[in-house]
């Protein structure tokens, strides 16, 4: 739910009610990629601190420093946090703003994605490695060459080829990039150069990596989400158009890409029959959370579906101050998603 409407909440009888309990609770996390590796259950989010920011449109009091990656034995074993796995000052392009990151392996390295502010105050996404799923990890030098805003998820499919999805409104600066450069003009408007509501909206960003996962194996590309006619979702259409969190998993051959629609807070997804897309709106997996913001990822543990999640319920209401959740999905018979409710009742 949004966060205009804690005031009227009863968090411990919240709590009673939500679906599932905060993975840990010594620190906050948020905006949760979750992999299996070897077994073991490895999630790898965002480390939220009170950094003493005021609260904006353009993210400011999301002042994340560094990552730590939590571990789980199974989805009902204790979580683990490993400590710390890379932080913005062993970064060397890097500024601020750790936002939400992901993982991946391959041939036995892993790999740790990550978007944050450039020294020039510009969001570009970067790449760390380790021999180890819980790091530490090794920043590269220099972020990947032609990436920018935020989120990145990164895909393996069957043929062993990865994909990055990236992308985020708002603070995010996606909006910023509609003719192919950064526009700096307007800094303060997290809203500058968004489409009309009658508009198409703008739309998430797709690249095949190369066969090191260090960079970009091709220029970005566009990611099409469509409606039931065919037709791209318009700017207006805020309870369905992606505005952050991508995310992509592949469910009896198809691909399904899911995303959070920011200020309407909703998780929404779309099924396609390729990694390039088209993506045709499907429904939501999950209804608005505890806190402003949404942000997820879908992963099969032991032939088991499961959204790992955040909200904001142990802080209060704090809407930087998150904490990760898991919680059983079901894919239906036709390929649809059943949505959860994050709380039984309010």
């Amino acid at each position: 739910m949004p966060e205009k409407s804690i005031e009227h909440i009863n968090f411990d009888e919240l709590n009673k009610t939500a679906i599932s309990q905060p993975l840990v609770s010594h620190i906050y996390t948020a905006d949760p990629s979750a992999h299996v590796f070897n077994g073991k259950i490895y999630i790898y989010p965002s480390h939220d601190i009170d950094a003493g920011e005021a609260f904006d449109d353009l993210g400011s009091h999301f002042a994340m420093e560094d990552y730590h990656v939590i571990s789980m034995d199974s989805v009902d074993s204790k979580a683990v946090d490993n400590g710390l796995a890379l932080h913005v000052k062993d970064v060397p392009w890097a500024k601020q703003q750790m936002w939400a990151p992901d993982a991946n392996e391959k041939n036995g390295t892993y790999y740790l994605f990550f978007p944050a502010k450039a020294h020039d105050d510009i969001f570009r996404i970067g790449v760390a490695t380790s021999n180890s799923p819980t790091g530490p990890f090794k920043a590269e030098p220099e972020a990947i060459k032609g990436s920018f805003s935020i989120d990145p998820a990164v895909f393996k499919d069957d043929d062993g080829s990865y994909y990055m999805y990236f992308g985020g409104l708002w603070g995010g600066q996606l909006q910023r990039w509609r003719d192919g450069e950064f526009n700096a003009s307007e800094p303060d408007s997290p809203t500058a150069f968004i489409p009309e509501d009658n508009e198409a909206a703008l739309l998430p960003y797709v690249a095949k990596m190369t066969d090191n996962l260090l960079e970009f194996d091709e220029k970005a590309k566009e990611l099409q989400i469509l409606d039931e006619n065919g037709d791209l979702l318009l700017s207006g259409d805020i309870d369905r158009r992606f505005f952050e969190a991508a995310w992509l998993h592949k469910h009896n051959g198809k691909y399904y890409f899911s995303y959070s629609t920011g200020d309407s807070h909703f998780i929404c997804y779309a099924i396609g029959d390729n990694p390039y897309g088209p993506f045709t709106y499907t429904g939501r997996i999950l209804e608005p959370v505890v806190g402003w913001t949404s942000h997820h990822s879908v992963c099969k543990v032991d032939e088991k579906w499961y959204l790992f999640y955040h909200d904001s319920s142990l802080s209060k209401g704090v809407t930087h101050l998150r904490s990760v959740k898991v919680a059983e999905i079901t894919h239906n018979a036709d390929g649809t998603i059943e949505t959860l409710e994050p709380y039984s009742k309010i």
